[in-house]
């Protein structure tokens, strides 16, 4: 499958797709863990397009489009200012999300996206590129560790009203 996606840099325009993915990806790996109306709550405020459009403005900020023959949206990597503990703003930077379609897991498609994420903070100039992962979602850690990422602290994150626990990685990058 990894030759049928293109990933692309995202662009002022793919608003309404990041979303999209967010709100679809969010749904598709969260339900039967979290409550289905959080779910909902969330994905309507931290997957709203006109969040992603602000991003998509901030110079700050990438993002890269993965989409299938066709066009149609399956994943993406946002990279931002960091907002997670350990985090040194002036050094680190964050992939804030990096969300990909079940069934386009194990293509490349994922690392494709992560090499982007990367490439860009390596240009930025940032020690670290941290990111914030469910302690349950152990595929995803496990992804994670394989592309070098370490575990750096823990976090509580918020959806509905209950604290869910994270881990906080980082990928170091410069010596």
């Amino acid at each position: 499958m990894a030759t049928e996606v293109a990933v692309r840099r995202a662009r002022p325009g793919d608003d309404a797709a990041l979303a999209l993915v967010g709100q679809a990806t969010f749904l598709e790996t969260f339900a039967g863990i979290l409550d289905g109306a959080a779910i909902i709550e969330h994905c309507r405020k931290a997957h709203a397009a006109d969040q992603y459009a602000r991003w998509l403005a901030d110079p700050a900020c990438a993002a890269w489009l993965a989409q299938a023959p066709g066009g149609a949206p399956v994943g993406y990597a946002l990279v931002t200012a960091p907002d997670l503990p350990s985090a040194d703003p002036d050094r680190d930077l964050e992939l804030k999300r990096i969300y990909l379609f079940a069934r386009y897991h194990g293509g490349g498609t994922g690392k494709r996206l992560l090499a982007g994420a990367i490439g860009h903070a390596r240009e930025a100039g940032a020690a670290r590129l941290l990111l914030g992962v469910y302690a349950g979602n152990h595929a995803a850690i496990g992804f994670y560790r394989k592309q070098g990422f370490v575990d750096v602290a823990t976090r509580q994150f918020n959806v509905g009203g209950k604290a869910y626990d994270d881990r906080v990685m980082g990928l170091p990058l410069a010596g």
